[in-house]
């Protein structure tokens, strides 16, 4: 069994609400391990060394989990990306999160994801916990 450093993270997000949802609703959403640092930013130095770790999975009401990665994409610090992705051999089915390295992943926080079919959704943090 790996012990991850402290400073990994399980965080679950929901989602907010939106017209199909006024409620918001926790069962759709992500949960993922990432690095954070001591701003609650996730920390790319050390999920570089533990790509490995760094799992998510998709969980939407009525369809099957999607269990992938949290990768971070190319394109220098105004255009690299953090993104799920579910299959490493596709290049469509990444869902994007919108300036996930400039979000802090603390509950009651927002951040947006940008699912494979271009569809942008918003989520609340519900949780951030240890990862091990």
């Amino acid at each position: 069994m790996t012990t991850l450093p402290h400073t990994f993270k399980r965080i679950r997000l929901n989602l907010a609400r939106s017209k199909e949802f006024p409620q918001g609703s926790e069962r759709h959403g992500y949960e993922f391990v990432a690095p954070l640092d001591d701003k609650n930013h996730i920390d790319a130095k050390l999920w570089q060394s533990n790509r490995e770790h760094c799992r998510v999975r998709r969980f939407w009401e009525g369809e099957d989990d999607e269990i992938g990665f949290l990768v971070h994409k190319p394109g220098g610090p105004e255009h690299a990306r953090w993104v799920f992705d579910y299959d490493q051999t596709a290049q469509d089915d990444d869902e994007s999160g919108y300036r996930f390295g400039a979000h802090a992943f603390r509950p009651g926080e927002y951040v947006s994801i940008r699912n494979e079919d271009g569809e942008t959704h918003t989520y609340q943090v519900t949780s951030v916990e240890p990862a091990a």
